[in-house]
């Protein structure tokens, strides 16, 4: 099941989910980023460089039922430290045997990220898997070393749980809002400290479906600690196979995902980050999927696409659509681009699941990308998914 309606009406020719308040529940978060406090920053995009830019499971893999019920220990708790653990989800905490399916999502997924800093009450209305924007990311919940500030996340995990909501971690390993501390530590002291927050992360959120190890790889950035926690050794990226390994170690359950731009949209991108995949999995990496952001993907023809997601498909790995926008101020040109791009993604096997960057209108990091008023009246893009995943199930 992708989306979950409750009762509608229509109210000028737009469809309102009745009831639906316009405010945001839960704590309101500043997200994080070098660009300063509460800035919507997709990933690692500025400047000139924004332009540019099989099913997986087996029997006993987890379902996109996150676990309704169970809650986080602290929510809303300020900070803590690495030994906080999450209530009891069930999840078995033994890594897949060799040979064996990755772990799996379920059903595939229409997903969205958090607003603002916090998730708003009519989220579940429209999604059924949630990405926090900012709130995941090292920088935001360890910003002193060894004191980790769950609240956001506490928040978001809590309503992914009790609205049966899949939970994707966003992101472990980046070379932008990281922690600034980390690059004064040796080379030793480093690499536990990236054992220590995957660790802390996975001992709290046991039961998260997927996780973004490392986000925009080389050459989109590249962490300053890269060489502490591996460097380029004889893959070329031992540093990413070290934190994927790490990564199913600590969370072995979930599915681990290299994540980057560009590579459904520009022919070098789509080669080089190939290269990285094949390079990572010969090495040993524990890869599960491949994250295709696509916000460039609205410039560019469906062919063109479709033709790089094969060639990601054709990896042998599950391809999932993690930043999708469509930056367009036109709402007749954004609906045509929906109506043409995301059939194609929804229809294409090898996607397991498509999340939107962004719903709420002059809340989301580019400015025409917004899908939906703070009060639910809906762009005509929006009104179209709706209604096409209401008879697309």
């Amino acid at each position: 099941m992708h989306l979950r309606f409750r009762s509608w009406l229509s109210v000028s020719g737009f469809l309102v989910a009745c009831g639906s308040p316009s405010q945001s529940s839960g704590p309101a978060t500043p997200g994080s980023g070098d660009s300063g406090s509460g800035s919507n920053q997709a990933d690692g995009r500025s400047g000139s460089d924004a332009s540019a830019g099989s099913s997986s499971g087996g029997s006993g893999s987890p379902s996109i039922d996150s676990g309704a019920g169970s809650t986080s220990s602290g929510s809303g708790g300020g900070s803590t430290s690495s030994g906080s653990s999450s209530g009891g989800s069930g999840t078995d905490a033994s890594p897949p045997a060799d040979g064996a399916s990755p772990p799996s999502a379920g059903t595939k997924f229409v997903g969205n990220i958090t607003t603002n800093g916090a998730v708003r009450s009519d989220f579940a209305t429209y999604w059924n898997q949630i990405t926090p924007e900012n709130e995941g990311k090292w920088g935001s919940v360890e910003a002193t070393q060894g004191t980790f500030n769950w609240t956001a996340l506490d928040a978001i995990h809590t309503y992914a749980q009790s609205h049966g909501v899949v939970f994707k971690e966003h992101n472990f390993i980046w070379g932008s809002q990281q922690p600034s501390w980390i690059a004064n530590l040796s080379a030793s002291q480093q690499q536990a400290a990236v054992q220590a927050w995957m660790q802390a992360f996975c001992g709290r959120y046991p039961d998260t479906k997927l996780i973004d190890v490392v986000n925009e790889p080389p050459p989109h950035t590249t962490p300053s600690y890269a060489n502490g926690i591996g460097g380029t050794g004889a893959s070329g990226y031992d540093w990413i196979v070290n934190a994927f390994k790490w990564a199913r170690a600590a969370c072995p359950n979930a599915i681990l995902v290299l994540n980057d731009y560009n590579n459904i949209e520009y022919s070098a991108d789509n080669s080089h980050f190939i290269a990285i995949v094949n390079a990572i999995k010969a090495a040993g990496a524990p890869i599960d999927a491949i994250g295709a952001q696509a916000h460039d993907a609205y410039k560019l023809s469906a062919s063109t696409v479709q033709g790089f997601l094969d060639k990601l498909a054709a990896t042998g790995l599950p391809v999932y659509i993690t930043e999708y926008d469509i930056n367009l101020a036109d709402d007749t040109q954004q609906e045509m681009v929906m109506q043409t791009e995301f059939p194609m993604f929804w229809n294409d096997s090898n996607v397991k699941g498509i999340t939107l960057w962004g719903y709420i209108v002059g809340s989301t990091w580019e400015a025409n990308t917004g899908l939906m008023t703070s009060s639910g009246t809906m762009r005509p893009a929006m009104s179209w998914l709706v209604d096409f995943l209401k008879t697309h199930p």
